[in-house]
């Protein structure tokens, strides 16, 4: 008997594949085709389910794809995928929660302190030649211990953010729908605040929520304008939370200090403003990219999709109005 068809999007790492190959089918997504939906489906055809990462767009076309039960997405967002579509369609999703929460918040205030200390700017500086001598002045940035973080969003990265500020004497606030419970506020030493008072007390403001329709430009001229000249930004969630324009104009002002970012409005086109800005840190993506978290998201999105494959109910399914089998 022929195992079901599972349309393999990108390559995923150890031991995601052999996870995979154990179920189902894999079939390669064509790497000459283009990501867009109308591709994606004919790829997709007789497939029982697609593993997809974050650029895919998995919306009506693709969801609409006869047999297609499951799309196991290689992220914990899965704004990429019309999900009240694939539950109308009853197509499972699922995603990657938990296990990146410790890499991105590394990485979010890898960024911070990157942007605060002037780090690429002085590595390019040093690389360039230009670095003739110890000068009082050069490259001065901006202290991170004992200055205010606030946090936009205090889900589970946000929560790790917050724990790594500690080491730094840090001021804690955080801005949320749904606030912490007491203890947890005290073990990570924050203070619950509306969002107009976390941007005009805060020298570093690090973004931490979904991208909803609520959220989107949640950050925008408006935000700009009621932080601190001397504010730093970083951002991790998701791109279209910050409308880039205004940033752009932020940051060529000088209205605010600084900016990391991770992640972009149109990703992977990046506003061509950014580019030339010195008071940008700039990366690719990568806030989970370490070893052995791109593994056991592999390992997970391998595994949602293979207890689909074999009628049961995937351990991180988004939506579970979808009944399996």
């Amino acid at each position: 008997m022929s195992k079901p068809r599972v349309l393999l999007m990108h390559l995923i790492l150890d031991p995601g594949p052999a996870i995979l190959a154990e179920a189902a089918e894999v079939v390669p997504y064509p790497s000459n085709k283009p990501l867009d939906q109308e591709n994606i489906r004919q790829a997709a055809d007789g497939c029982f389910g697609i593993v997809s990462h974050l650029k895919d767009p998995i919306g009506p076309v693709v969801l609409s794809t006869p047999g297609l039960k499951c799309v196991s997405n290689v992220a914990v967002g899965y704004d990429n995928i019309d999900v009240g579509t694939a539950t109308a369609n009853r197509v499972m999703v699922t995603n990657t929660p938990g296990v990146l929460d410790d890499s991105t918040s590394d990485f979010a205030f890898a960024l911070l302190m990157a942007v605060a200390r002037r780090i690429v700017q002085a590595d390019t500086f040093t690389r360039q030649g230009n670095y003739k001598g110890w000068e009082i002045d050069m490259m001065l940035g901006t202290d991170i211990h004992d200055a205010t973080l606030g946090i936009i969003g205090i889900g589970r990265i946000g929560r790790g953010v917050a724990r790594r500020a500690k080491g730094f004497a840090m001021r804690v606030l955080y801005s949320d729908m749904n606030p912490l419970d007491p203890d947890t506020e005290q073990q990570l030493n924050a203070t619950h605040v509306d969002l107009p008072r976390l941007l005009a007390e805060s020298d570093f403001i690090s973004v931490h929520v979904p991208l909803t329709n609520e959220t989107h430009h949640l950050i925008g001229a408006p935000q700009f304008a009621h932080m601190k000249p001397g504010a730093i930004l970083v951002n991790t969630s998701r791109g279209p939370v910050v409308d880039e324009a205004a940033l752009v104009e932020a940051l060529k002002s000088h209205r605010i200090a600084g900016a990391g970012l991770d992640v972009y409005e149109r990703e992977p086109a990046i506003h061509p403003g950014l580019m030339g800005l010195h008071n940008v840190v700039l990366a690719p993506h990568i806030a989970s990219a370490t070893t052995r978290t791109r593994s056991e998201m592999s390992e997970m999105a391998a595994r949602n999709m293979a207890t689909a494959v074999r009628g049961g109910k995937p351990p991180n399914l988004l939506n579970p109005d979808v009944k399996t089998k």
